[in-house]
């Protein structure tokens, strides 16, 4: 399905263009790739890469999007063509949001979705663990369903946030139990960003951005503007609804996969590299790595709790945009969102 097909272009210099029906990546004129364009639903580049204008003048009219991201995967921005329609939902969306009951609600049941998928990874590493992290991870379980218990107490969207934060912050408090490998230097103390500072926040960090820029193409695929949102606030810049979607996918998305490839050693210590400022980024072999892992991952079947049918987990955020502007038109009451086991 062309929904999943991304092209990520990480060489330094590497420069994008478009040959009759194909994308070429080429660097120093020597050509590194070449790829069918019709195969592909996005083009996503790191760091110091190119594009054409004629590629660009292409994808804009096809609306398929190019994301640039920094090279240790910070998302600056995305360039996309012109979508028809959709203005109403929009406009429905806007007053949604300026509705202080409407967005309690909506938020709620985000944050609802995050804590049930952070609880699963608990509790499956509670399972799979043994020794003196069982403990800790119980803890946290109880403390985490406790706040789960207490959600639908909330009575505005500053308490809804609490919850949040709080539940945040007893997930990550545990995180390094969950790691089994004992290299010290791919232990977690606490979350780190802007830049991360040891290799599991790199990590996160990086999974979050590629996470990211597939809510952001989601969302404007179901018509909605994903720069308005409902949990997190509107800044200059911040894509808030994209954030929104994110949250539940976090940890079922990024969380998982980096905790596996870690306690797998698909991915090492010397997989990365440390900045004058004390930033942490993966080297290229690394990032190839989580790359092939994150596009294997998205590709695979799962079962839609809601539309009780098989999907590539890759389809989820499309599937999710669209469950949440039905909400927006008042279709639905109830924003529901995806847990998974």
């Amino acid at each position: 399905m062309n929904l999943l097909n991304t092209l990520y272009v990480m060489t330094p210099g590497a420069y994008v263009y478009k040959e009759r029906e194909n994308v070429l990546v080429t660097q120093d004129r020597k050509e590194l790739l070449r790829v069918p364009i019709h195969r592909l639903s996005g083009i996503v580049c790191f760091g110091h890469v190119s594009v054409s204008p004629f590629i660009l003048e292409w994808c804009a009219e096809r609306s398929l999007h190019i994301a640039m991201l920094t090279e240790n995967g910070r998302f600056l921005g995305r360039f996309e063509g012109l979508r028809s329609g959709g203005a109403i939902l929009r406009r429905q969306q806007m007053r949604a949001a300026d509705n202080e009951s409407i967005t309690r609600t909506i938020a709620a049941f985000i944050v609802r979705g995050k804590i049930k998928n952070s609880l699963a990874l608990l509790r499956r590493a509670t399972r799979e663990r043994n020794g003196p992290a069982v403990e800790s991870l119980s803890k946290a379980v109880d403390a985490v369903s406790r706040l789960e218990a207490s959600l639908p107490g909330a009575e505005t969207i500053d308490q809804i946030r609490g919850y949040e934060g709080e539940a945040a912050a007893q997930y990550f408090s545990v995180m390094d139990a969950m790691i089994v490998v004992e290299d010290a230097s791919l232990r977690f103390e606490k979350r780190s960003r802007r830049p991360p500072k040891n290799p599991v926040n790199a990590m996160l960090s990086f999974g979050y951005a590629l996470l990211l820029n597939d809510c952001i193409a989601a969302l404007q695929a179901a018509s909605l503007d994903p720069w308005v949102g409902f949990l997190h606030v509107e800044r200059p810049g911040r894509p808030s609804l994209a954030l929104d979607l994110m949250e539940e996918f976090r940890a079922y998305f990024v969380d998982r996969m980096v905790l596996a490839l870690i306690n797998r050693q698909q991915v090492q210590s010397n997989d990365f590299e440390t900045s004058a400022t004390g930033g942490v980024t993966l080297k290229d072999q690394a990032r190839r790595i989580f790359l092939t892992e994150y596009q294997t991952r998205k590709s695979r079947q799962i079962s839609h709790p809601l539309l009780e049918q098989a999907i590539p987990a890759g389809l989820l955020p499309f599937v999710q945009a669209r469950l949440l502007s039905r909400v927006a038109r008042g279709e639905l009451d109830e924003y529901p969102p995806f847990a998974f086991r």
